[in-house]
């Protein structure tokens, strides 16, 4: 068997093998209940103090449209956790569709509040070449939601296997409904692997408690990504066993910075 780091929910190596084939057909897998109600439970509580904090720095949150925001997360405890960011579960996905060596390189959360609506169906990557020539997985988003994701507080909805379309096929499908939107509903502790490249959007929070979803980026070793980066303290860093810090693609700064504008602001293609 496989196990996640701390004694989180067990997934052996055929379940692994199957959760990549469905990334590489679908463009998304779920792995359900893979972080404890605890771990969870610190990570809301955090966020919902840091959230405040940006409320009132300028720059602080970067918006999303109406009533939606993402957020940097700082390298600080809880956030700072590698059986979160090197979960051996997500990592085993992700070594069977990366076929080179890749790096983190984003820790943030995207929150829609009441009054959110729709998002514009889109891409965050661009493709590698042209549209015509299939782009392989060469980065990933891994999402594990705060609270339950229900059909009234903003799901995710994704075009299964568009990641594989050029993008006016693929949004024609969707708007024709031979592809549907599909809303993903999710429990806390269950975990979200996706290509980018997969036609998705935010959909309406329509209750009055804020939705938030951490988002964590990996990409193949040679992408640049100057839109997102990670700030680690030096002392953190140096702790870290080297096969980490070699995953890790950041800054290492001696303390970390007090008021730090976002700067991922576009991100639709």
């Amino acid at each position: 068997m496989v196990q996640s780091l701390g004694g989180m929910a067990k997934y052996s190596a055929t379940d692994l093998d199957r959760l990549a084939q469905e990334l590489n057909r679908d463009g998304i897998c779920v792995i359900p209940g893979l972080f404890e109600q605890k771990l969870i439970d610190e990570w809301l509580e955090a966020f919902e103090k840091l959230f405040h904090e940006r409320q009132n720095q300028p720059g602080g949150l970067a918006p999303r449209e109406i009533s939606r925001y993402y957020l940097t997360l700082p390298w600080i405890d809880p956030f700072a956790n590698e059986l979160v960011f090197a979960n051996s579960v997500v990592m085993g996905v992700l070594e069977r569709v990366f076929y080179q060596e890749y790096v983190m390189v984003q820790l943030g959360v995207d929150i829609p509040f009441q009054g959110s609506d729709y998002q514009e169906t889109h891409r965050d990557f661009r493709p590698l070449f042209c549209d015509p020539i299939v782009t392989p997985l060469y980065a990933l988003a891994v999402n594990f939601p705060l609270v339950e994701v229900t059909p009234d507080n903003g799901p995710f909805q994704m075009a299964r296997g568009t990641h594989l379309l050029p993008r006016e096929e693929g949004l024609q499908k969707v708007a024709s409904g031979e592809i549907p939107l599909e809303s993903f509903y999710m429990q806390p502790g269950d975990v979200m692997v996706r290509s980018p490249l997969a036609l998705h959007r935010g959909s309406p929070n329509r209750t009055n408690q804020p939705r938030p979803m951490i988002v964590m980026g990996y990409v193949m070793h040679w992408l640049h990504t100057p839109k997102v980066d990670l700030t680690l303290p030096q002392d953190y860093y140096e702790s870290l066993p080297v096969e980490l810090r070699q995953m890790l693609r950041c800054q290492v700064v001696e303390s970390l910075p007090q008021n730090k504008a976002e700067t991922y602001v576009n991100f639709k293609y």
